[in-house]
């Protein structure tokens, strides 16, 4: 009883520090750490539908245990889930179990998308389980669909998802929206996971500036709680021909402070997309960016102040820190891109080339101030391209000699 007066406390004090009327907890609408999965599914869905009309929030009150969840909840618009955590990178930890505790929903239903959002919603502070993911062994592997995902049925505007942590997810954040009914103005920020199909954000036909910012995908994720995952598994992942971040059909698309680990590729800069990618590292990836362009008009992207480590070989392509192709311009200034070795995983400890520029169609690319080594090509670019233009001013070579290529 003290702890949940304590929880309620908590939810008042947050609500009214932002000006907002005090939260009701998901208690109240009997959604209860003891019931079924089912029942839970329907008490919350209930709740959502009693909080739509007056755009209310909802306070997932922290338990030891979690509450057990079936999929196929839809957040109606206007409806906020908010729980007590920031990102929690390694995992909460019940000191009794292995597993985590606290605004948690733990989820084994693998039929659906757990929770799919509308228009003015918000996630907040929440941790998302799936406890029977294998950790261990990649053949056991569960293929579950995404933890959310956008509707696909009604135009979504005003998404915010925040401060979230999925453990044993196989893909977190599927915002590739019905053509018929694109989405807008979507947010990511503080978001850590690592899901074991490769996908942890993938953004198509999202207009009016979709933003990742400062969010973390780390196999490491549920060390505090005894769940870390094994080499295998992680090889497993590294073999799916997928990205951390996906993004494609978007008009200035903001990516700021992102990592990934132990995965075939970073960031997919996807043939009608444009935007801005600054401080990132990605880590023991095949593919580190991989930027395509439909037109040479606004496919653009400007990319700086990041660091790339590819090393491991989990798919047929080869290892290339960057990879651009189609049309458009890419300016890159900053970047460092290195190769090793790493005992988390199975590493070839090269990268085959530093930039692979590929294609047939006319091209623009500009490198400034990179430094690039352990590669095994001559050249750290590599131009199959003949009608690429490109020019590298003061970058640094595999032989610690300054690199400089010419406009041609």
């Amino acid at each position: 009883m003290i702890k949940k007066i304590l929880g309620l406390i908590i939810a008042a004090a947050w609500s009214l520090a932002v000006g907002a009327q005090p939260m009701k907890s998901i208690q109240e609408f009997g959604v209860l750490p003891t019931n079924s999965p089912e029942v839970n599914r329907a008490n919350l869905q209930r709740a959502i539908d009693e909080s739509s009309r007056s755009g209310s929030a909802l306070y997932v009150e922290p338990t030891e245990k979690g509450y057990p969840m079936s999929a196929g909840i839809v957040l109606k618009q206007n409806v906020s889930l908010i729980g007590a955590h920031g990102p929690v990178g390694r995992g909460t930890a019940n000191i009794e179990r292995t597993a985590p505790v606290g605004s948690l929903f733990v989820i084994t239903d693998n039929s659906e998308v757990f929770i799919t959002v509308e228009s003015a919603t918000q996630i907040r502070g929440i941790q998302f389980y799936y406890p029977e993911q294998s950790h261990t062994d990649a053949s056991k592997i569960i293929v579950y669909p995404a933890t959310i995902r956008v509707s696909q049925t009604q135009k979504v505007e005003g998404v915010t998802l925040s401060s979230l942590t999925f453990f044993g997810e196989y893909q977190a954040m599927d915002f590739r929206a019905n053509p018929r009914f694109p989405c807008e103005q979507i947010l990511f920020e503080h978001c850590y996971g690592y899901p074991l199909g490769g996908e942890f954000i993938s953004i198509d036909y999202c207009y009016d500036i979709p933003r990742i910012l400062h969010c973390h995908v780390n196999p490491a994720n549920m060390r505090r709680f005894g769940r870390s995952f094994g080499r295998s598994v992680i090889d497993s992942v590294v073999a799916r021909p997928t990205f951390s971040f996906a993004i494609d059909h978007t008009d200035n698309a903001q990516l700021m402070d992102v990592f990934t680990f132990g995965v075939h590729g970073g960031i997919l800069l996807g043939e009608h997309s444009y935007g801005q990618l600054t401080n990132f590292n990605l880590d023991c990836v095949s593919v580190g960016i991989h930027k395509k362009g439909a037109s040479t008009f606004n496919r653009n992207w400007q990319i700086a102040q990041g660091s790339i480590i590819a090393n491991v070989r989990g798919c047929a392509e080869a290892i290339h820190p960057i990879i651009i192709e189609g049309q458009g311009h890419t300016a890159i200034s900053n970047v460092e891109a290195f190769s090793g070795k790493n005992g988390a995983l199975t590493t070839d400890g090269y990268s085959d080339d530093v930039v692979l520029v590929r294609g047939n169609q006319p091209l623009t690319v500009s490198l400034y101030g990179c430094r690039m080594r352990n590669y095994r090509s001559a050249d750290p670019i590599t131009v199959e391209n003949p009608q690429a233009r490109i020019c590298a001013v003061a970058c640094v070579d595999n032989a610690e000699q300054f690199f400089s290529q010419p406009a041609k």
